[in-house]
């Protein structure tokens, strides 16, 4: 992937109107499928290590056919910005895009690991990079950050609502029997089903789906070998 930075002007350096851009930014989002075929895969994680004020990064992609690992791009960066709930695409954002940045072969939808439209202002991290991107992505998070709803059946592949104020911003999904759902949400170019059925599909094995997991085993190496 190319260096451009005009991913920058979706990052502002301080939270000064964070607020009202987020709801401005979130007008923007499309929750329509994208047409265009889909060959590779991706997952985004990152880990922060608070002693030194540093986020690791780690994007992998994946072949879309067959799951094989193509690439991993990774990134260390310096914290700009203070931990505020509801702001966190701010802050963790600018490291996922320095680590696809550095990709020959970046993915063409993204899983990121967090939410998207299921955010208080509609504009989760998984909205803010696709947005910043232009890239279809989902928000696949682990725990809940605003809304309610009924808990799913308990074999794989069950879903329900996720509401907030009487509007539906996510599923939460059973990936696994008997395992603790995600919270699955739009990121942009995406429609809510098809990233219900994305996550499931590659779910297989594992309670995350494989993209995600893959990234956050690489970013567990990353932090490993820093401290070495």
């Amino acid at each position: 992937m190319s260096d451009d930075r005009s991913w920058r002007a979706f990052f502002p350096s301080t939270f000064e109107g964070a607020a009202e851009l987020q709801r401005r930014l979130a007008s923007q989002v499309r929750e329509d499928d994208d047409p265009s075929p889909i060959e590779i895969v991706g997952g985004a994680d990152l880990s922060y290590d608070r002693r030194r004020d540093l986020f690791f990064a780690a994007v992998v992609s994946l072949d879309a056919r067959t799951g094989r690992l193509i690439e991993v791009g990774r990134a260390v960066a310096r914290v700009e910005l203070p931990y505020v709930p509801g702001f966190l695409s701010f802050r963790e954002g600018p490291g996922v895009i320095e680590a696809l940045q550095s990709m020959t072969h970046p993915p063409q939808i993204l899983l990121c690991d967090g939410h998207g439209r299921a955010h208080p202002r509609r504009f989760g991290l998984a909205c803010h990079l696709g947005l910043a991107l232009d890239l279809p992505t989902v928000g696949v998070a682990k725990s809940l950050l605003v809304g309610s709803y009924r808990e799913p059946g308990v074999a794989r592949g069950c879903s329900t609502a996720l509401r907030d104020r009487g509007e539906v911003i996510g599923r939460v999904l059973r990936t696994r029997r008997g395992v603790r759902p995600l919270f699955v949400s739009v990121g942009h170019r995406i429609s809510l089903d098809s990233a219900r059925k994305l996550v499931l599909r590659w779910a297989r094995r594992w309670r995350l789906p494989e993209p995600t997991r893959q990234a956050h085993l690489e970013v567990s190496r990353l932090r490993a070998e820093a401290q070495r």
